[in-house]
């Protein structure tokens, strides 16, 4: 079991001003989505990376903020790029690498499960529907969405993509249970995406009380 501390092992990170910072700001916000604060920072590695050995195989097991989660086999842990973020992790694949982010904002903060689903897919510029599915794990009860196009630049400084992104994916979903909720954002290259959907399911279906 891991924390979201920087190790040999593992490199996720919990910093804890970021709670103190969502106590004295996000927090009081009023509500405001997560994703209105918690923009991805750095753009995922560009280039190939390797294909997962199995998009439903496990990995490390990790907590987030009072959260337990499984990533997935060949996701790999990184220090996080923003104190926003309590985790994130490369996602490997034939299409290139895609980048998971998770936040938490304290309990009950960074917005509503709809506020947060239709900004996601705002996002995305593309002429499918985007899907959305729900689902409960254990205590947990989890909504995510799954949109595919071109994933428009960002407008916030310094954040990721900074220019449009054609064909690409991104799965967002909000876990929510007591002490949360918590957010986790995935995007990278449509092949890859795809390679590890049953990976980024999987992973929300692990979701537990942690530590």
């Amino acid at each position: 079991m891991h924390t979201f501390r920087a190790s040999r092992t593992s490199s996720f990170l919990v910093v804890a001003t970021t709670l103190l910072l969502v106590a004295g700001g996000v927090a009081c916000a009023g509500g405001s989505s997560a994703e209105t604060t918690a923009e991805p920072a750095a753009e995922p590695a560009p280039g190939s990376a390797p294909a997962p050995s199995s998009s439903g195989e496990t990995g490390q097991s990790v907590n987030a903020a009072g959260l337990g989660f499984d990533l997935p086999s060949g996701w790999q842990p990184e220090q996080p790029a923003s104190s926003m973020r309590i985790g994130q992790a490369q996602i490997p694949g034939s299409g290139g690498a895609g980048l998971l982010t998770v936040f938490f904002f304290g309990p009950g903060g960074g917005g509503g499960v709809d506020a947060n689903l239709n900004r996601w897919i705002g996002q995305v510029d593309s002429t499918g529907e985007p899907t959305r599915e729900s689902f409960e794990a254990g205590a947990y009860k989890i909504t995510w969405v799954e949109h595919s196009g071109t994933l428009l630049a960002s407008q916030m400084p310094n954040s990721f993509p900074s220019s449009n992104q054609p064909d690409y994916t991104l799965f967002g979903a909000v876990v929510e249970g007591a002490g949360g909720p918590w957010f986790f954002k995935a995007v990278g290259p449509q092949a890859t995406m795809a390679e590890n959907r049953d990976g980024f399911v999987g992973m929300l279906k692990s979701a537990r009380q942690g530590n």
